[in-house]
């Protein structure tokens, strides 16, 4: 039975555990994870002490996975393959020779496209139509290692990141539950990526969220749910109240509101719309930073007057 490290700290690091634990095939000796104090790096950051207790592993927090101690954290562990599943951090040299080839990670996109950070949200921003969860041996660079199972699905036009963040954990199960079992019992897939069809998708910072009211409705509203939960949110402000939009709906101009970008032109309480650079945009879930409504007629980013 080989024993296994997982390092991880989110969503997909709880439910990689979860299948290790469920395995009859799989020991999870240790879980690396994010120390609890720096938990608000991560906006699907996940606790995974419970996990590591049912599984009767060990639990290292670190802020630094290429760190001394962790390294030797997981020498002690003396494990037969590493499982970095939902760790921002690259794995150094050091870190990759503890167990050279036997380094396992998940990347959510179909490598070799959108290799680096943010693949949930450039997925929505660049209209991908078809996506997929990659099971991978860790390589030298960012994602690039070789292939051990892909899992591909639809994204709908009208996709949120939650939604898409829901099929992937949907992806990422399927696989090791495809791959676990073949990997425990000697076979060791590994399908060489094209770097012919690679891209490389660029970090994405809370800044990026800035909603700019000339956009169109269109892109305006693609921004809102490509950000949206688990992640921070598309923001503007009214005057110096932040409003985040969770939820939205891009409306044709017909030409009966006379306005400026980034006015709101109607609002009920259930809903307001707002004037973009072409098209409306009904904001149908939101949140302001003082739990009020935004006032009928205010131009959004802009100072109160």
């Amino acid at each position: 039975m080989p024993k296994a490290v997982l390092v991880g700290c989110v969503g997909s690091t709880a439910l990689a555990a979860e299948t290790l634990i469920r395995s009859d095939d799989w020991s999870l000796e240790l879980i690396v994870t994010l120390e609890l104090a720096a938990a608000k790096r991560h906006s699907d950051f996940v606790d995974l002490a419970g996990l590591a207790e049912e599984a009767g592993a060990k639990l290292f927090r670190t802020l630094n996975s290429n760190s001394a101690e962790c390294l030797q954290a997981v020498t002690d562990a003396d494990a037969d393959f590493i499982f970095v599943i939902g760790w921002s951090q690259l794995c150094r040299e050091e870190f990759m020779q503890l167990k050279p080839d036997r380094i396992i990670g998940y990347h959510p996109a179909a490598l070799p496209r959108l290799r680096g950070r943010a693949a949930l949200p450039w997925t929505i921003l660049l209209q991908e139509p078809i996506t997929a969860g990659s099971l991978m041996w860790l390589g030298n660079g960012a994602d690039d290692g070789d292939l051990i199972d892909q899992q591909y699905f639809h994204v709908a036009p009208d996709e949120y990141a939650e939604t898409l963040y829901a099929k992937h954990q949907a992806a990422l199960e399927v696989m090791l539950e495809r791959s676990l079992a073949k990997i425990a019992n000697g076979q060791l897939p590994r399908q060489p990526q094209d770097s012919r069809y690679a891209t490389y998708a660029a970090k994405r910072t809370l800044a990026d969220g800035l909603i700019d009211w000339n956009d169109s409705a269109v892109a305006i509203d693609r921004l809102v749910r490509a950000v949206g939960k688990p992640y921070p949110g598309a923001f503007s402000s009214d005057g110096e109240d932040r409003l985040t939009i969770w939820r939205s709906s891009p409306l044709p101009d017909s030409g009966m509101h006379h306005a400026m970008t980034g006015q709101i032109v109607e609002r009920t309480q259930e809903q307001f719309t707002v004037m973009t650079g072409n098209g409306l945009l009904r904001v149908e879930e939101w949140e302001t930073a003082s739990g009020k409504t935004p006032r009928q007629h205010a131009v959004l980013g802009t100072e109160r007057s």
